[in-house]
C-alpha cells in the first residue's frame, strides 16, 4: 500500500504543478490581452488625432488663401464703387488691377494657364468644335475658355476650337 500512497502523492503533485502552470498561462494570457487592448486604444486615439490634425491643416490652408484674397476683394469693391459714379476709366483700371492681383496670387500658389498654341492635346484641351481652316489640321485655332494647371495636375482643360480639314471648293479643289 505504501506504493499507492506514493503514487497518489505523485499524482497530486503533478496535478498541482499542472494547475500552477495553467494559472501562470492564464495570467500571461490576461496580460497579453490587456496589452493588446491598450495598443488598440492607443492606435484608435492616434487615428482620431491624425484625422483632427488633417482637418485643422486643411482649414488653415483655406484660411491662408482666403486671407490673401481679401485685398483683391477690397479692390473689386472699389472698382464697383467707381462704376456707380460712371468713372469708366477708373473702372477699367480697377478691374485690370484686380485681375492682375488675382492672377499673381494664383500663380504664386502654383496655378498656370494651359498652353493652347500648336496641336490639340486631349490631355489638356477639350475640343468643342472642329472647323475647316487654313491652319494645319488638328491645331488649336481658337480658345473659348482658358484651361489651368495646378502643378502637374489639370484643374480645367482649355476649351478650344480645332482646325479640321480644309474646305474644298465646288470643283473639288481646296480653297
Amino acid at each position: 500500500m505504501p506504493e499507492n500512497v506514493e503514487n497518489n502523492e505523485h499524482a497530486e503533485q503533478a496535478v498541482s504543478a499542472e494547475e500552477t502552470e495553467l494559472e501562470a498561462l492564464r495570467n500571461e494570457n490576461e496580460e497579453l490581452i490587456d496589452t493588446l487592448q491598450r495598443l488598440q486604444a492607443d492606435f484608435d486615439n492616434f487615428r482620431k488625432r491624425a484625422a483632427r490634425d488633417q482637418e485643422a491643416l486643411v482649414a488653415r490652408a483655406g484660411e491662408r488663401i482666403v486671407k490673401e484674397l481679401l485685398p483683391i476683394l477690397d479692390d473689386l469693391e472699389r472698382a464697383l464703387e467707381a462704376a456707380e459714379q460712371h468713372e469708366e476709366a477708373k473702372l477699367e483700371d480697377g478691374v485690370q488691377l484686380v485681375h492682375r492681383q488675382l492672377e499673381q496670387l494664383l500663380a504664386k500658389e502654383g496655378l498656370a494657364a494651359v498652353e493652347t498654341d500648336g496641336r490639340f492635346d486631349p490631355h489638356v484641351h477639350e475640343a468643342l468644335l472642329t472647323q475647316p481652316s487654313e491652319a494645319d489640321e488638328g491645331s488649336v485655332i481658337e480658345v473659348l475658355q482658358k484651361g489651368y494647371r495646378l502643378g502637374d495636375r489639370v484643374l480645367r482643360p482649355a476649351r478650344v476650337v480645332v482646325a479640321g480639314p480644309k474646305e474644298e471648293g465646288p470643283s473639288g479643289d481646296s480653297l
